[in-house]
């Protein structure tokens, strides 16, 4: 099945980063990151200029340890004016904790593969659906937004190929249960930019009005070129993780996410506004790195921006 393309996203135009760092990025290290430093890591992020932020996850603690500190990491942050603050949960016990946080958003989580989904949150796909009721109900009472997220949007490393149209009945189900937007997971790095193309336009065929945010890891490589295609599609909203940490400890091959100040490069290069100053981005990348202990896999933060001059007086000349 084909779908009419959307009206490519047009030069200038401002395009939402949403920081997932400390929440994708950090819950996949093995030792725990002190709470005083994930909200010195999240300060320096706002610093960036980064106006969204999915800052933790309410799972068990026992699932991810690394998470455990959720309400204290929220308490501690300094929240600019005008940002978006989110938390992922997985059932109605996250979603009450999350509340009383004082979140802006939720982000819930189904795959669209059923063994990804089993894997992932021990439920089938159905079910995992039919528990986000109450989950949006109560966040619809508190007026706390919800965001649907889809795992495994673009390929699953157990079943291979996930359809388009599997994609796009979970974002109706989501629609119907009053979410305002679905963010496409590439949970294993297996978008390319076709795949991309075809889940956007069978969402908006299927869910008319929903908004859809981009989820990539660059496990492959493409994950930048897979953001140039959702912009030919009109999408103005991408998940990016400092240094491009991250991964999803419950699926097989994963790695990072997108690099959150590779993709400022690429967005500011290419003439959107992302309202985040690079030099700023950097500045906070190195500070994970140090803070983390190891050195990240994004390429901006080796590099610097691209009309950065050195002095030649220190540079070797060749002899001869």
């Amino acid at each position: 099945m084909t779908h009419a393309a959307s009206p490519p996203v047009p030069d200038g135009a401002h395009i939402t980063i949403c920081e997932v760092g400390p929440r994708d990025g950090f819950q996949i290290e093995s030792t725990f990151i002190p709470t005083d430093k994930k909200i010195a890591i999240i300060n320096a992020l706002f610093a960036a200029g980064l106006r969204a932020m999915q800052v933790t996850s309410f799972v068990s603690p026992r699932a991810v340890p690394q998470l455990a500190d959720a309400e204290a990491v929220l308490a501690g942050i300094d929240r600019p004016k005008g940002a978006l603050i989110t938390a992922l949960i997985p059932n109605l016990k996250g979603a009450e904790r999350a509340a009383a946080c004082g979140v802006d958003a939720v982000h819930t989580v189904v795959s669209a593969s059923e063994t990804h989904n089993r894997k992932n949150v021990n439920r089938p796909i159905d079910a995992s659906l039919k528990d986000f009721e109450a989950v949006c109900d109560l966040m619809l009472q508190k007026g706390i937004m919800v965001e649907g997220g889809i795992a495994t949007a673009f390929g699953c490393p157990f079943e291979g190929v996930v359809p388009p149209e599997q994609v796009a009945r979970i974002a109706k189900r989501y629609q119907d249960l009053g979410a305002t937007a679905v963010g496409l997971g590439d949970t294993t790095g297996m978008a390319t930019p076709a795949t991309v193309r075809a889940a956007v336009q069978a969402i908006r065929a299927e869910a008319p009005g929903l908004g859809i945010g981009l989820h990539f890891h660059n496990t492959r490589g493409v994950g930048l070129a897979c953001v140039m295609a959702g912009l030919a599609e009109g999408v103005t909203h991408y998940d990016a993780s400092v240094g491009g940490l991250g991964g999803c400890p419950f699926a097989a091959g994963a790695t990072g996410n997108i690099c959150t100040e590779d993709l400022v490069y690429l967005l500011n290069e290419s003439g959107y506004d992302t309202g985040v100053d690079l030099d700023a981005m950097i500045t906070a990348a190195k500070l994970a790195q140090d803070i983390i202990g190891r050195e990240l896999p994004g390429q901006v933060i080796k590099s610097g921006p691209r009309l950065r001059r050195y002095d030649p007086g220190l540079t070797a000349t060749a002899a001869g």
